[in-house]
C-alpha cells in the first residue's frame, strides 16, 4: 500500500533525477545570422547533427551521433560582426563567421583597425564558400559597381559582414556611401522591399543558390551585376580573404553566369572553450551520419566536406579541432 510519505519520496527521486539530468547537459550555442540566409538553417542541422542529450536513442550506423550530454542549439543574430563580438565577450560558444571578418578581428586590421584585437577567435571548421550577391532590379541597366552611382541601394544592416564587404567593394570601384541612396535594410527584410520597388539593388553574401533571391528571379526579374574586372582583380591581390568566383547560369532564372568574389563560411568558437569538448563536437561534424543531414537541407550543405574543412582559414585553430585534424591526416 502506498503511503503519503512513500508518494513523496518517491516524486523526489524523480524531481532528483530529472535534475540530475538537467544538470549532466552540456549547452552549446551556435549564432547564425538572419533566418533569410543559409546560416540559420545549415546551423539548425549542425546542432542538430552534434547534439546528444541524455535519453537520446543509441547511435546507429549512418545516422548523426552527437556528444554525450551536448544539446546544442542555434540563434539567430545580426551576423558575422556581432557573432564576434559575443564569442570575443564570451556570451556565446560558438558561431559562424566570414573568414574575412574572422581575419580582421584576430588581427586588429582592416575594419577594426584601432580596436582590441579579438584573439581569443579560433577555428573549428570552413565550412562552404559564400558568393557576393549584387542584385538588382532587372530593367535598370546597373551592368556594374559603377553604375550604383546615384541608385537605391541596401547594403545590409549593422553588425553584418555583407556591409563590410560591401563598403570594401564600393571603395574598389572608387565609390562610396554618400555616391548612393544607402539604406541598411536587414536581410530578412529587403526581399520585399525590392519587390515593392524601394530598393534597386541589394548585396548579400551567402551559398547559392540563396532561397530568397530565388523567388525574386521567378517573380520579380533580377540581375545579378558582376564584381569583376580590374578592381576587382586588385582587391583579390590585396585581400588573400577573399577568392574569385562564378555563379553558373541558371542557378536563377533568367540569369546568365556571372563573375564576382567570394568569402569562406566559418565555425569559430573561442580559446576558452575546453579541447575535449572541441575535439569531439569536431569529430561529430565530421561523421558519415552528419554528412547525410547536409545533403538533406540546403544547396550549401552540400559543399561541407572534410576535405575542404581546412580551407580559408586564417586564424588559429582550436586546439580541440587540431588534433581532431591531425588524427585524420590534414595536418602534418
Amino acid at each position: 500500500m502506498m503511503t503519503r510519505r512513500s508518494v513523496l519520496a518517491g516524486a523526489a527521486g524523480l524531481i532528483g533525477a530529472a535534475r540530475a539530468r538537467a544538470d549532466d547537459i552540456k549547452y552549446f550555442r551556435i549564432l547564425t545570422g538572419g533566418p533569410v540566409g543559409t546560416y540559420f538553417p545549415i546551423g539548425g542541422l549542425i546542432a542538430d547533427a552534434i547534439s546528444r542529450p541524455a535519453g537520446s536513442p543509441p547511435c546507429k550506423e549512418g545516422l548523426p551521433c552527437g556528444v554525450p550530454g551536448l544539446l546544442a542549439t542555434t540563434v539567430a543574430s545580426n551576423g558575422s560582426a556581432a557573432n564576434v563580438a559575443a564569442i570575443a565577450a564570451g556570451s556565446a560558444q560558438s558561431g559562424f563567421v566570414q573568414s574575412d571578418i574572422a581575419y580582421w578581428a584576430y588581427t586588429g586590421t582592416g575594419i577594426y583597425e584601432g580596436r582590441p584585437r579579438s584573439g581569443s577567435l579560433r577555428a573549428i571548421a570552413n565550412l562552404y564558400s559564400e558568393a557576393i550577391h549584387l542584385v538588382a532590379r532587372k530593367g535598370l541597366g546597373i551592368r556594374s559597381v559603377a553604375d550604383l552611382r546615384g541608385k537605391r541601394v541596401s547594403l545590409d544592416e549593422p553588425g553584418s559582414g555583407t556591409l563590410i564587404d560591401a563598403r570594401t567593394i564600393l571603395a574598389a570601384y572608387g565609390l562610396s556611401e554618400r555616391d548612393l541612396e544607402a539604406s541598411y535594410v536587414p536581410a530578412q527584410d529587403v526581399a520585399d522591399k525590392f519587390r515593392s520597388g524601394t530598393v534597386d539593388a541589394f548585396f548579400s553574401v551567402s551559398g547559392w543558390p540563396q532561397s530568397a533571391i530565388v523567388d525574386l528571379a521567378a517573380t520579380v526579374g533580377i540581375d545579378l551585376v558582376p564584381i569583376a574586372g580590374t578592381p576587382a582583380e586588385k582587391l583579390l591581390a590585396r585581400c588573400k580573404f577573399f577568392a574569385a568566383e562564378e555563379i553558373p547560369s541558371g542557378t536563377y532564372k533568367g540569369v546568365a553566369d556571372v563573375k564576382t568574389i567570394s568569402v569562406h563560411a566559418l565555425w569559430i568558437t573561442s580559446s576558452h572553450q575546453p579541447e575535449e569538448l572541441i575535439y569531439q563536437i569536431t569529430a561529430a561534424l565530421w561523421k558519415p551520419g552528419t554528412r547525410r543531414l547536409l545533403e538533406s537541407g540546403p544547396a550549401p550543405g552540400r559543399d561541407i566536406r572534410l576535405e575542404t574543412a581546412l580551407v580559408g582559414i586564417g586564424i588559429p585553430l582550436h586546439p580541440g579541432a587540431e588534433k581532431f585534424y591531425k588524427q585524420k591526416k590534414l595536418i602534418q
